[in-house]
């Protein structure tokens, strides 16, 4: 079956045990949200998937092949949580790059059309962050990662950003994570949780309560 999967997922550093035999998967038409506690491995599995990060061990499949490292497939993108595009590329420059299939269809959001000349160093943190959620959203791949697209955004913006999500998942799947629990819940098809270095299926927000995620957390 078609989709992105990883299992038997098992990551140490030093001598902690942070993933042990986790499992998550993706299918086209789909949002995973993926919450956790920090240090729980949310980025970690995501790095893993992607392939920046060396796992102890892991099976990753995505469309019925076996791969070392997600990016590999050619089918993946990755959002990680701090910038990733050069200072003194443009706008448009990254549009190009990452978005040739659906480049008018990008250029076609107000935002993108109102900075394409501008330099990312010129952007604010804000308006960074938001550029390049779009950018990996409407990139030229199936499966996107994004690892806290939220961060330093408005509310506005936040909203934005989950109706781009939602209009483009008819042809993607996407994994998120974000401390933002409510919006992870809000725009995810289903939610799996990271918790004792396991994965647990979320099916309300009752079961974070259960597994301890919402006592004492703050958004």
């Amino acid at each position: 079956m078609q989709g992105l999967s990883i299992d038997s997922v098992n990551q140490f550093f030093a001598d902690r045990e942070v993933l042990s035999s986790v499992y998550l998967n993706c299918k086209i038409g789909e949002v995973v949200g993926l919450l956790g506690r920090n240090g729980s491995g949310k980025s970690t599995l995501l790095q893993i998937i992607f392939g920046s990060v060396k796992a102890n061990f892991k099976h990753l499949n995505i469309n019925n092949k076996v791969y070392h490292k997600g990016y590999q497939s050619k089918n993946l993108s990755y959002l990680p949580q701090d910038n990733f595009i050069p200072d003194q590329i443009t706008v448009l420059q990254a549009v190009d790059t990452f978005c040739k299939k659906q480049k008018a269809e990008l250029k076609q959001i107000d935002f993108v059309t109102n900075h394409l000349s501008a330099k990312f160093y010129n952007l604010s943190g804000g308006e960074r962050r938001f550029m390049e959620c779009l950018l990996m959203i409407y990139s030229d791949t199936e499966y996107i990662l994004l690892d806290e697209p939220f961060s330093q955004l408005s509310p506005l913006w936040i909203e934005e950003l989950k109706k781009h999500i939602n209009k483009e998942k008819a042809k993607k799947g996407f994994i998120l994570t974000d401390h933002y629990y409510q919006s992870i819940l809000d725009i995810s098809d289903r939610v799996v949780l990271l918790h004792n270095k396991c994965n647990y299926t979320i099916n309300n927000a009752d079961d974070l309560i259960t597994h301890g995620y919402l006592s004492g957390f703050t958004a």
